[in-house]
């Protein structure tokens, strides 16, 4: 009897085992596919992430080029008022020079140029420092008496932030702002004109430049 009831018993016990085989078999289908539903979904969301890095960086380097190109566009354009006076000289003399226009933009000069690297003088420059300084690029900002506060605060804030400028009073000039580069002049009545900033975007080392990439510190006042 002891015998027959353990081999009636074995039937069951090898039912036992195979649900038991069967059900792992089923938890490790049910963890395999959420494995791959997860790398699914991983790769989509890395996709969007690649994707939107690179929408991001064309976004960033277009923005960029349409500056470029605006500012391009701005220092190709001409600007209303400007007067262009051709030839000049460009020796290196000694003496005073008497130029054909106030304040002047290029001819003979002084072998030593005015310090240009944002500088804002408040005292007269002289004319043969000045004009050697717009021989290497610079734009020089002059004004008078009628220049207001404001006109002058706006004006140095705008040198002192732009190599290869400079600034100084000018009381014989006629006009109550002018802006000066090499054989290039514009008046102007208020540091406000949309024109100031065209100016410097355009003539800042601008192709009037007699001497591309010359100095504008170790000059003199």
């Amino acid at each position: 009897m002891g015998s027959a009831s353990k081999q009636s018993n074995k039937p069951g016990a090898k039912q036992g085992s195979s649900d038991r085989r069967a059900r792992i078999a089923e938890l490790r289908a049910v963890e395999q596919r959420r494995e791959r539903r997860n790398k699914i979904v991983a790769s989509v969301a890395a996709g969007v992430l690649v994707i939107g890095a690179i929408a991001t960086g064309t976004w960033i380097v277009m923005d960029q080029n349409q500056k470029k190109k605006d500012k391009e566009t701005a220092a190709s354009a001409d600007i209303p008022g400007v007067k262009t006076f051709g030839d000049l000289s460009r020796t290196h003399v000694k003496e005073k020079v008497t130029y054909p226009m106030t304040p002047p933009v290029g001819g003979d000069h002084n072998a030593i140029w005015a310090d240009c690297m944002g500088h804002v003088y408040d005292q007269p420059v002289e004319n043969e420092r000045a004009v050697h300084s717009l021989e290497h690029g610079a734009v020089w900002v002059t004004y008078n008496g009628k220049a207001t506060p404001d006109d002058l605060k706006t004006l140095s804030d705008k040198v002192k932030k732009t190599p290869y400028s400079l600034m100084s009073p000018y009381m014989e000039e006629e006009g109550t702002i002018t802006l000066n580069a090499w054989s290039t002049q514009l008046t102007v009545d208020s540091a406000s004109d949309p024109r100031v900033e065209q100016f410097f975007t355009k003539y800042v080392q601008g192709k009037q430049t007699q001497e591309p990439g010359a100095s504008c510190t170790m000059g003199q006042m």
